[in-house]
């Protein structure tokens, strides 16, 4: 199981999204414990590389407003 943990609420959206994904787009029905499987196969494996993404993505932001707040002395 993976570290990254979503609500109820959060979960409920995601599943459905899947559903729909896989109707729409592979004209497949799943049901929820095979949209589960996926969800937490995609928790798993590809969310931990797009939460270490988004920290460096805020890293890089937060160093480029603090070398900003360098120029303001005088």
């Amino acid at each position: 199981m993976s570290n990254i943990k979503l609500d109820e609420a959060q979960t409920k959206a995601a599943l459905e999204a899947l559903q729909a994904y896989f109707e729409t787009e592979r004209d497949e029905e799943i049901g929820l414990l095979q949209g589960r499987l996926i969800l937490d196969f995609i928790l798993e494996h590809i969310g931990p590389h797009i939460y270490n993404q988004a920290v460096a993505d805020v890293h890089k932001y937060m160093a480029e407003r603090v070398e900003d707040m360098y120029g303001f002395m005088k």
